[in-house]
């Protein structure tokens, strides 16, 4: 890419970002957010981990190979350390860690 096409994407990337996080305030700045919205900010994020965590396990086989053992300890060391200490940071770190050290030196 040459300089002038860099700055552009850069530009547009910049316009993008902050076009998706001025528009809402900017939509709603007259008064109350409508219900259905405030639904979706409840819904969502649920549904989206709900729908990673379905992506991340898709190719799991229970059949073969460590047959999702990997998956299986580190899910349970997620659920509870956040049903211990609530703080998802540390429960996804700590489960990747796991899951990584897992299956890098024991499967």
């Amino acid at each position: 890419m040459t300089l002038s096409q860099e700055i552009i994407t850069i530009a547009i990337c910049a316009l993008g970002t902050m076009l998706t996080r001025f528009l809402p305030f900017l939509i709603f700045s007259k008064g109350k957010t409508p219900r259905y919205i405030q639904y979706l900010g409840k819904a969502l994020p649920a549904a989206i981990f709900s729908m990673l965590v379905v992506y991340c396990l898709k190719d799991v086989s229970l059949l073969s190979g460590s047959h999702g053992l990997p998956e299986l300890l580190s899910i349970a060391l997620i659920i509870g350390l956040h049903l211990w200490k609530r703080n998802m940071l540390l429960s996804i770190a700590a489960g990747t860690i796991c899951y990584m050290a897992l299956v890098q030196f024991i499967f």
